[in-house]
């Protein structure tokens, strides 16, 4: 059993618990401060899809930064988001027939009330995870690639994001399993995804020399922050509130963050309540000092970590931290 690492508290009472792991790296990626089981495989999600836009990019994907941090992004659906995918697939003369994301409605409630009161329906191009699709077929086309089976495990593609996945993580992918867009989703543990992402913030490549291609996609990050998630979310957020910073979140209550000079965090709870999340990576940050760093806009960071527990439409609790 993982130990609690938040509580839900109503009216003073805690009502609940959520555990899970943490772990914070220095720059050098040893490990600073660590909370439960930071060694173990766990499948990040989301949080892997800036290691596959490396990849992709070292495979001779050449995006403009918004683009290639759109390759990065699980997407809220909003315009510049959908017309950004459609952009890359007509860089290679591709429409959106080629798309294998389960079709979906935009994960921004504004968008999706907007797309509905159109009459619209759930779209391929529209799913949060249409960005990586996008590029991953872009890829394919540039290397002269089937596209038909792009998402396949044994596909060129996949092989190559595969090895260099490993390599930026440090640790040998021990699972294979299928992500909720139907990519390959690849296993590391927690201790190796902060690995990958401060490597990715200093641009070094997995043997730690200067890499042109981490640095590209750590800029595009960097500089197109709501085209990573969404411009109402809390991701953009925080990397807007910690100048130089990377970020990912990702399903099941995963989270990545790496600072400029390489100290990098990543969390994981066993629920995979995604209202937790943010929580615990704001509390991360605190524990680790960051909030009370030159530049840093501290206030922003916390209101990120807040979540609020309703009662009779007016907070009455919230979800803490507990470690």
């Amino acid at each position: 059993m993982r130990p609690v690492v938040a509580e839900i508290v109503r009216s003073g009472f805690v009502e609940g618990r959520h555990y899970g792991s943490l772990v914070a790296l220095r720059s050098d990626a040893s490990v600073d401060w660590s909370v439960g089981d930071v060694t173990s495989p766990v499948l990040p999600r989301s949080c892997n899809k800036p290691l596959q836009a490396l990849a992709m990019v070292e495979l001779g994907l050449d995006l403009k930064p918004e683009l290639l941090a759109l390759a990065c992004a699980s997407h809220s659906g909003e315009s510049f988001h959908v017309e950004g995918a459609r952009a890359i697939l007509e860089s290679v003369g591709l429409s959106d027939d080629a798309l294998q994301t389960p079709p979906d409605y935009p994960l921004d409630d504004a968008a999706r009330d907007s797309l509905l009161r159109e009459g619209g329906s759930r779209q391929s191009i529209l799913m949060n995870c249409s960005g990586k699709h996008t590029a991953m077929l872009a890829t394919c086309v540039i290397n002269g690639w089937d596209t038909a089976t792009y998402r396949s495990p044994d596909h060129p593609l996949q092989v190559a994001i595969a090895s260099s996945f490993a390599s930026m993580t440090g640790e040998p992918v021990s699972h294979v399993a299928v992500d909720g867009c139907g990519a390959p989703l690849l296993s590391t543990s927690l201790v190796g995804l902060a690995r990958a992402f401060s490597r990715l913030a200093l641009g070094r490549d997995g043997s730690d020399q200067p890499s042109d291609h981490a640095a590209r996609i750590a800029d595009a990050i960097r500089s197109h922050p709501a085209y990573v998630s969404g411009s109402r979310r809390d991701e953009r957020e925080l990397l807007t509130a910690i100048p130089g910073s990377i970020g990912k979140a990702g399903a099941e209550s995963c989270y990545a963050i790496a600072l400029p000079d390489g100290r990098a965090f990543a969390t994981k709870t066993d629920d995979g309540a995604a209202r937790v999340r943010p929580v615990l990576m704001a509390a991360a940050l605190q524990r680790s000092g960051v909030l009370d760093e030159p530049g840093v806009d501290a206030d922003a960071v916390r209101r990120t970590g807040h979540v609020a527990l309703l009662g009779g439409g007016e907070p009455v609790g919230e979800i803490r931290a507990a470690f």
